[in-house]
């Protein structure tokens, strides 16, 4: 962790604020809150996967993580500790940003906003709020 002071601003920097790219990942819902140590596995291919670990999302934010067949995918803790998996690109610029997004709710269903053009897409089953002909390809997460 790294802190820097200026004036009356103090960033720190921890590795959970960093991205975290994997190419031993795959990620909608898991409601499970656990302690240090636990992992974050994403459904890929046949099988589970390790994205990170649980601590390494911090609630609210995203990370991008690379999957073994080149995929990116977003992964999010929201504040109540539940962990969500959706597809990385942006389907309206094409750019993999969605990992950068922000969260929120709107009747009673997570979402992230693109950072670009602030199009929702729901958390759990990846479409668009905005345009109900566009989503986001959606992944089963589990925390161990």
């Amino acid at each position: 962790m790294t802190t820097a002071t200026t004036g009356t601003r103090t960033e720190v920097t921890t590795a959970a604020t960093t991205e975290v790219t994997t190419r031993t990942g795959t990620a909608a819902v898991s409601g499970e809150d656990r302690t240090a140590g636990s992992r974050v596995e994403v459904r890929a291919g046949g099988g589970w996967a390790a994205v990170c670990g649980l601590s390494d999302l911090v609630p609210g934010r995203g990370v991008a993580a690379l999957l073994p067949d080149g995929r990116q995918i977003a992964v999010f803790r929201d504040r109540a500790g539940r962990t969500y998996a959706v597809g990385n690109r942006d389907p309206f610029t094409g750019a993999r940003v969605l990992s950068r997004g922000l969260l929120g709710s709107a009747g009673g269903r997570a979402f992230v906003a693109s950072p670009l053009l602030k199009q929702r897409f729901d958390l759990a089953t990846g479409r668009c709020l905005d345009d109900e002909a566009v989503s986001v390809p959606v992944y089963a997460v589990r925390t161990r």
